[in-house]
């Protein structure tokens, strides 16, 4: 296998370049990697490119018995498709979850003073249930009869 990757390498020769990184860029720190990434984990568990390629309503509307609109949220009855705000809504719930982990996973640190740990570990349990309960509520909201 490896001679197969050699043979483009012995018809054309690599330039020589010395290539200087430039002075002006800096390794970002840890902070601001974390961020980035909770970011665009934010975004692509909201759908952003579905809502880019579908261009879904931010909310949708139901009429009552009366003839009234009433906004509603969730796209019910369709697994597949989502408005806007349901996107949103549920990928907040997402990152708060992976929030609570990470924070439960930040509770190992060796000098870490015990309120804080006790704290940290109440937080991120928080954290993690009010995410998981409110992806199941989301999920009955969209699907009434799923899992029942």
């Amino acid at each position: 296998m490896e001679n197969l990757y050699r043979l483009p390498f012995t018809i054309v020769q690599c330039p020589n370049l010395k290539l200087k990184k430039p002075s002006w860029i800096r390794k970002p720190s840890n902070t601001v990697v974390l961020f980035g990434l909770l970011v665009s984990y934010f975004l692509v568990t909201a759908g952003v490119i579905y809502d880019i390629i579908v261009e879904p309503p931010s909310v949708g509307s139901t009429t009552d018995e009366y003839g009234h609109h009433k906004p509603v949220a969730f796209m019910a009855w369709r697994i597949n498709g989502q408005y806007i705000m349901e996107g949103l809504a549920a990928s907040f719930m997402f990152t708060l979850g992976g929030l609570g982990f990470i924070l439960l996973d930040q509770t190992n640190k060796p000098n870490m003073p015990r309120l804080n740990r006790v704290l940290m570990i109440i937080c991120s349990f928080i954290f993690i249930l009010v995410a998981y309960c409110a992806t199941k509520i989301f999920i009955r909201i969209k699907m009434p009869s799923y899992l029942t």
